[in-house]
């Protein structure tokens, strides 16, 4: 139904962005750190009731993200082999691919895993070489060096 779809479509969307404020604070409480995880699980949820395996991909990239800020490494790499396995799995590449191998290298650091984290940082570059867009390439490089 369409109405399902506009409201699932809806939630997915703001569920998102809500994960991505929340993200981009310096600090954050542990009421706003549950808070993140709760939304970028119902974001993934909502694409999952209606949206395409990059959606997904995108979905779960956003959860590794959360678990890796908040230091759950082990979390972190569960979702970030999801996003990589989605990509492979359905020859999406691009963007999605080199995130997906950035969120499993962003994992490994937080596991403190250098000789995985050094593989994935490898296999993000060069997936974030062939990202078409310059713009969309030189995002992807400057979050890949916030990597440590």
């Amino acid at each position: 139904m369409a109405e399902d779809y506009d409201l699932h479509r809806k939630f997915a969307v703001d569920c998102f962005n809500g994960t991505w404020d929340l993200l981009d604070k310096a600090t954050r409480t542990p009421e706003e750190a549950a808070k993140m995880i709760h939304m970028a699980h119902a974001s993934r949820y909502h694409w999952g009731e209606i949206g395409t395996p990059v959606n997904f991909a995108r979905g779960d990239w956003q959860i590794s993200r959360v678990y890796a800020v908040l230091g759950e490494g082990e979390n972190a790499l569960k979702y970030a082999k999801s996003s990589l396995h989605t990509c492979l799995d359905h020859g999406i590449g691009d963007f999605d691919l080199a995130f997906a191998y950035e969120a499993a290298a962003r994992a490994f650091a937080v596991l403190g895993d250098a000789n995985r984290l050094n593989q994935h940082l490898e296999l993000a570059r060069e997936a974030g070489e062939a990202i078409a867009e310059e713009d969309d390439r030189q995002h992807f490089l400057n979050e890949l060096a916030t990597i440590r």
